[in-house]
């Protein structure tokens, strides 16, 4: 894993994302916290935002993408309920800040972006912080990843109005799911549950706001 140095400026300003806002949020599970403590937000954010990385906020990440507000992340992530054996699909790149963070918790996670110089750039920043077991495509996410399926948990961090067929069928039997969904690009409700008798079994977690999922499913 990546070596963090002698002196980390940044480490207690994770400290206290974690413990003001993400603790917060409802997050109990205690490998979920260590990863949010031990992932450094501020290496995915643009020089010029770097001050606000552990602002428990989005930020800008170019061609009208943002990171994700940390204590939505931990909800998402948390809302997997991973072990540390699964594999895992995220659609939605963004800037590899949650591909990040699933790496910590889970054997091998394969993301998906489809703006190309996003792909490249979060794989350069994942590529030099030492996160092996991250596998970034560039393509339309909606079509999931049929080569490497089934997989254990899926992820979605972009809003649509219904769930893709084919990562339904692409998720394992009693796998994890979560996805922000609604009708309205303005508003999106995160769901989240488990595949259960070949159909998701979902639950509404609240109100939340996302960029738009593009794709041919979406």
């Amino acid at each position: 894993m990546h070596e963090m140095g002698e002196v980390d400026p940044f480490a207690r300003a994770r400290q206290a994302l974690v413990e003001k806002h993400i603790i917060p949020a409802g997050i109990t599970d205690k490998r979920v916290l260590a990863a949010f403590l031990s992932v450094p937000r501020h290496e995915f954010v643009s020089p010029d935002y770097r001050e606000q990385a552990y602002f428990d906020g989005p930020l800008p990440i170019g061609e009208g993408q943002v990171i994700t507000q940390p204590s939505l992340a931990a909800r998402m992530t948390q809302a997997l309920h991973l072990q540390g054996n699964e594999k895992v699909l995220e659609i939605g790149t963004g800037s590899g800040y949650q591909a990040a963070i699933l790496a910590l918790l889970a054997k091998e996670i394969y993301t998906i972006e489809r703006r190309h110089s996003l792909a490249e750039s979060a794989k350069s920043v994942l590529d030099r912080l030492g996160y092996k077991n991250v596998s970034v495509f560039t393509g339309d996410g909606t079509k999931g990843l049929p080569a490497y399926a089934l997989f254990d948990a899926i992820i979605v961090t972009a809003g649509g109005p219904r769930i893709p067929q084919p990562l339904i069928e692409q998720l394992k039997e009693g796998g994890y799911f979560v996805m922000p969904i609604g009708e309205d690009i303005a508003s999106h409700t995160l769901q989240a549950g488990r595949k259960m008798n070949g159909k998701l079994q979902l639950q509404i977690l609240g109100p939340v706001h996302f960029v738009p999922l593009i794709g041919e499913h979406a």
